[in-house]
């Protein structure tokens, strides 16, 4: 699972990220290459369309829309299927990349966690569900200051399941 949320929890607004952070998009893109991903209908329609399907990754998208038709992705009803369909693929690292009800879902499967941190609270209507960190042990953390394309400082932060 791979997600950057805020000190308030909130991982978008309006059916879009609530910051632009160009060091996360590339450590994202970085991260997730030559893996599946695994997301939303909802997130997928929120990436432009000039970069759908994501390159260089097994696009998975779970919808309970039965009319949703999409050519450049595969298509489940379930995170169950959509997990079967990334194992079919011998991928060694899955990534679920959101939004808030597929992370809730995806909690059951995971045994790592690429969390950035964003500190800073900000507006939004999608949030990162809550999570029990005492069974989770943080392995990396890399630290980004403001700068000049980075409005707020962030950290990598991987945890991986006790």
């Amino acid at each position: 699972m791979i997600v950057a949320v805020s000190d308030n929890q909130v991982i978008g607004k309006d059916n879009t990220l609530a910051w632009h952070l160009p060091d996360d998009m590339n450590y994202f893109s970085n991260m997730t290459k030559g893996h599946s991903v695994i997301m939303g209908r909802k997130n997928w329609e929120s990436i432009p369309s000039k970069y759908r399907p994501l390159p260089n990754r097994k696009n998975i998208v779970i919808t309970r829309n039965s009319t949703f038709v999409e050519k450049k992705c595969d298509i489940v009803n379930s995170i169950e299927d959509a997990i079967s369909i990334s194992r079919n693929n011998d991928d060694e690292e899955v990534f679920i990349i959101g939004g808030g009800e597929i992370y809730r879902l995806g909690f059951n499967f995971i045994d790592k966690l690429y969390i950035t941190e964003v500190k800073a609270k900000v507006e939004g209507d999608t949030f990162f569900p809550s999570w029990d960190k005492s069974n989770w042990k943080e392995i990396s953390r890399i630290k980004h200051p403001i700068d000049n394309n980075h409005i707020y400082e962030f950290d990598y932060v991987i945890y991986k399941k006790n």
